[in-house]
C-alpha cells in the first residue's frame, strides 16, 4: 500500500439468533443502546473503514435499519444467514467489486477499540492478511465425557478474535470455495487459510469481549464505562 493506510469496507455479521442465551445478543441493551450499536460506533471511529455492512436475521432487517439509521457509515444493512459463514458471505455480496480490503468483525463484540481495528488493518496492509489474537496463556486440556484425556501443549497457541482483515478478493474466494466443497469454518480465517495465503497474527486485547453468556453484558458494561472515563 506504499506506506498508506488502505481503504478498507466492514462486514458485520449479527444476524445470530442468541439460541445460548434465549434471544438476540446483538439487540440486548448494554449501557443503554443495543449491542451492535456499540460495535458499529467503534468501526465509525476508525478513520479507515469507509462502510460498514450489516447483516442482521432477516425479520429485523427493517427495525435495525432504523435504529442504525443515524450511523453515519452504514451503507447497506441486510438479511444474514443461518450461520455466520453465510452472513459474512452474504455481506460481501454488497461490498462492489472495486474495493481492496474488507475487514470482518463480530457484531457482538461491542468492547473493540478503534486503535486494534486500526492496527489490524495497518498490519493486513503490510502483510496481506491479519486477524487479531492472544497467545493462550492457561493450561489446555482435551477432554471427553467429562473426563481429561490429555493436556495440549499451549506453546504456539492462540486465541482467535475479531477484527480479520482480508484483501476483498482473496475473502471472495475463500468463500466460494467453502461453499462448493462443502467447508465450514468457525471464522473466516479458516477459509482463508485454505487458500495458503499467510495470516498476521495481531496481539488483541483481553477486554475484546464477546458476548456469549449473560454474565457477559455485566462485563461488557463495566469495560465500557472504564474506557469512557478515561
Amino acid at each position: 500500500m506504499k506506506g498508506l493506510t488502505p481503504t478498507v469496507w466492514a462486514v458485520v455479521p449479527a444476524a445470530g439468533q442468541g439460541l445460548r442465551m434465549g434471544q438476540k445478543k446483538q439487540a440486548l441493551l448494554l449501557a443503554g443502546q443495543p449491542v451492535l450499536r456499540w460495535t458499529i460506533e467503534a468501526l465509525e471511529a476508525t478513520p479507515s473503514v469507509h462502510t460498514v455492512v450489516v447483516t442482521v436475521p432477516a425479520e429485523d432487517v427493517t427495525d435495525w435499519q432504523r435504529r442504525l439509521a443515524g450511523c453515519s457509515k452504514v451503507g447497506t444493512v441486510l438479511a444474514g444467514g443461518a450461520e455466520r459463514q453465510e452472513s459474512v458471505r452474504l455481506g460481501l455480496g454488497a461490498v462492489p467489486d472495486e474495493v481492496e480490503w474488507v475487514l470482518v468483525h463480530d457484531g457482538v463484540r461491542p468492547c473493540v477499540t478503534p486503535e486494534l481495528l486500526a492496527r489490524v488493518v495497518d498490519e493486513a496492509a503490510r502483510h496481506g492478511a491479519a486477524i487479531a489474537a492472544l497467545p493462550v496463556s492457561e493450561t489446555i486440556k482435551r477432554g471427553a465425557s467429562g473426563w481429561v484425556k490429555e493436556t495440549v501443549e499451549r506453546d504456539g497457541l492462540w486465541a482467535i478474535q475479531t477484527p480479520q482483515v482480508f484483501r476483498a478478493a482473496v475473502l471472495r474466494e475463500a468463500h466460494r470455495r467453502a461453499v462448493a466443497e462443502g467447508i465450514a469454518g468457525t471464522d473466516d480465517a479458516v477459509l482463508v487459510e485454505r487458500l495458503g495465503v499467510p495470516i498476521r497474527l495481531v496481539p488483541g486485547r483481553p477486554d475484546n469481549l464477546k458476548i456469549t453468556r449473560p454474565d457477559d453484558l455485566p462485563l461488557a458494561e463495566a469495560l465500557l464505562a472504564r474506557k469512557g472515563s478515561r
